[in-house]
C-alpha cells in the first residue's frame, strides 16, 4: 500500500511562505517568491477561490498580484486588508471583488472591439502572469490595490520575521532580526510604539484581545507585554521532570478561545531544541491560561522540528508543521494528536492555517469537523480534512444511589481508533480500575502508563463506571 498524501490543491510558480484565509468569502491566500535573486523566479501574492465541487474541495485562481522584487514571507489578515512582510518592510495591500455589472460593462466594451464576446476561464495565462492582471472564474473579479508600506526592522541584515493585527484591526504589530516590536496606526502606518522585547532576534508575536502581546525570541524567552511594560515572563517547564541536557527556545506563540466558554482564553506555544542534535529530542506543545499565564497542560509533540503554528477559529484544533514537511492536528483542550501526515511536503514547512468555522467556512467545510491548508517551499498548497467525531450515546445501568453505575459505550475496534472522554465527571475504565480523567484517550496499541487504555478483541463494547460522560469517538 503505498503512503497516504493530502491532496494537492494548488501549485505557485514560486516558493510559498505565507498563507491566510478570509472567512467571509471563503478567499485563500498565498504568498511567497524567489525574492530579489536574477533566478527568474517571480514573487507575488496569489488569491484563490475555494468551492465544493462533486463533494471535494477546489480552489481556483481570482487574481495573482505582483510584489516585484519583494518576496513575502509573512502575513496578517483583517478584513480587506492585508499587511504582506516583504524583506525589512510591511506592505498593506486591500482587496475588493469587483461589482457583477462592471465586470459585464467591461467585457461588453472588449466586444465591440474584438468581436464575439468571450467567458474569462480559471486559468492563468502566461500574460497574466507577469502583468499581475485579474484572473477570475466566469462572473468574479478581484481588485488588489497597494495601500502604504513603511521599514519594519532595521537590524544588521533586516528582515521582518511576524507580522499581527490587534483585536479591533485599528493596530499592526511587527518584529523581526532586531529584537524591537513597533507597533503601527491602521491603514496609514503611522508608528505609534516601540520598544526592545528581546537581545536577538524576535521569532513570533500574538496579540491578545486585551491588547497583551506576547512575543518570542532567540534568547530563550517568551514574554508577556502590557503596551511597553514587562507583565512576565513565560516558564514552560517549571513544573517537569527534569529535562535532557539541551536548551529549548520558543518557536511559536498564538492565542485561542476556549469552545463552549465566552471569557475563556488559552495561549499555546511551541517550544523546540534550540541544537540541531543528529538524535534530536521531542519538541513539546504547551497550552496556558490565557488571563494569568500560567501554564496548563504540556505535552511532547515527536522528534520533528516544528516550523509553524496555527489555531482554529473557535480555538478547537492546533495544527503544526514541521521543518521535514510533515503536518499534524491537535486537539488544544488535551494536546493529543488526531491526524499525522509524514513529509506532506518534500521541504519545510512554512505555514499552516484552518479554515475559518463562520461565514462560508461552514459550507466549505462539507463533511468535516476541521480543514487544515498547509504550504511549503516545494510551491504547493496541500489540504489535511479531519472527519466530523461522532458522538457515541451510553447506555446508562442505574446503580442504588440513583446514578449511572456504569455506563456502556458499544464501539467495536473496526468502527473507531480511539474513544477521546470529554466532561467526565468521575470515568473508570474496567478491568484494570483505572481513573479515565477529562481529555484522556483510550486508544488501541496504548499503555496505561501514558494515560490510556486498550480494549482487546472479542470485546464488543467499552465498559466504564461513571456519574456522567460523554465519549466522542475519532
Amino acid at each position: 500500500m503505498g503512503r497516504r498524501r493530502a491532496p494537492e490543491l494548488y501549485r505557485a510558480p514560486f516558493p510559498l511562505y505565507a498563507l491566510r484565509v478570509e472567512p467571509s468569502t471563503g478567499l485563500l491566500i498565498t504568498a511567497g517568491g524567489g525574492g530579489a535573486s536574477k533566478t527568474g523566479i517571480k514573487n507575488g501574492v496569489h488569491f484563490l477561490q475555494l468551492e465544493q465541487i462533486g463533494g471535494a474541495l477546489s480552489a481556483s485562481l481570482l487574481h495573482s498580484h505582483d510584489t516585484e522584487t519583494r518576496a513575502t514571507m509573512n502575513l496578517a489578515l483583517a478584513g480587506s486588508i492585508l499587511a504582506a512582510g516583504q524583506d525589512a518592510s510591511c506592505q498593506l495591500l486591500q482587496f475588493r471583488p469587483q461589482e457583477q455589472e462592471t465586470c459585464d460593462k467591461q467585457d461588453n466594451e472588449g466586444s465591440q472591439e474584438q468581436g464575439p464576446r468571450q467567458r474569462k476561464g480559471t486559468g492563468a495565462t502566461a500574460e497574466t502572469q507577469e502583468t499581475g492582471a485579474s484572473i477570475q472564474r466566469e462572473g468574479v473579479e478581484l481588485n488588489v490595490e497597494n495601500l502604504q508600506s513603511v521599514q519594519t526592522d532595521f537590524g544588521s541584515d533586516p528582515l521582518q520575521k511576524t507580522v499581527c493585527f490587534n483585536h479591533d484591526n485599528t493596530l499592526l504589530a511587527t518584529g523581526g532580526t532586531d529584537g524591537f516590536v513597533r507597533v503601527w496606526q491602521v491603514p496609514s502606518l503611522e508608528k505609534v510604539l516601540e520598544f526592545k522585547a528581546h537581545d536577538g532576534e524576535i521569532e513570533d508575536l500574538t496579540l491578545g484581545p486585551d491588547d497583551k502581546m506576547v512575543t518570542a525570541g532567540w534568547d530563550f524567552k517568551a514574554c508577556v507585554w502590557q503596551r511597553d511594560q514587562l507583565v512576565t515572563g513565560l516558564r514552560w517547564d517549571e513544573n517537569l521532570p527534569p529535562l535532557p541536557d539541551t536548551p529549548y527556545r520558543y518557536q511559536a506563540c498564538r492565542f485561542g478561545w476556549v469552545p463552549d466558554q465566552p471569557a475563556g482564553l488559552r495561549l499555546f506555544t511551541v517550544q523546540i531544541p534550540h541544537k540541531r542534535l543528529r538524535r534530536p529530542p521531542p519538541c513539546y506543545l504547551t497550552a496556558w491560561d490565557g488571563h494569568n499565564f500560567l501554564p496548563l497542560r504540556t505535552q511532547p509533540c515527536g522528534n520533528e522540528v516544528i516550523s509553524c503554528l496555527s489555531v482554529s477559529e473557535s480555538g478547537t484544533f492546533l495544527g503544526l508543521g514541521t521543518v521535514t514537511g510533515s503536518v499534524a492536528i491537535y486537539v488544544s483542550f488535551s494536546l493529543q494528536r488526531l491526524y499525522y501526515l509524514r513529509e506532506a511536503h518534500g521541504i519545510v514547512v512554512t505555514d499552516v492555517a484552518f479554515m475559518p468555522e463562520q461565514g462560508r467556512g461552514r459550507e466549505l467545510l462539507g463533511a468535516h469537523e476541521a480543514a487544515l491548508f498547509s504550504v511549503a517551499v516545494d510551491s504547493r498548497c496541500r489540504l489535511h480534512l479531519l472527519p466530523i467525531r461522532r458522538v457515541c450515546q451510553p447506555l446508562a445501568f442505574l446503580g442504588r444511589w440513583g446514578f449511572a453505575e456504569s455506563l456502556q459505550f458499544p464501539c467495536m475496534l473496526e468502527d473507531s481508533g480511539s474513544i477521546l472522554v470529554k466532561e467526565a465527571a468521575h470515568v473508570t475504565v474496567l478491568p484494570w480500575d483505572q481513573p479515565l480523567q477529562e481529555a484522556d484517550v483510550a486508544a488501541p496499541g496504548c499503555n496505561q502508563q501514558c494515560n490510556t487504555w486498550q480494549w482487546l478483541p472479542p470485546w464488543p463494547a467499552f465498559m466504564f463506571s461513571a456519574a456522567k460522560g460523554t465519549v466522542v469517538l475519532h
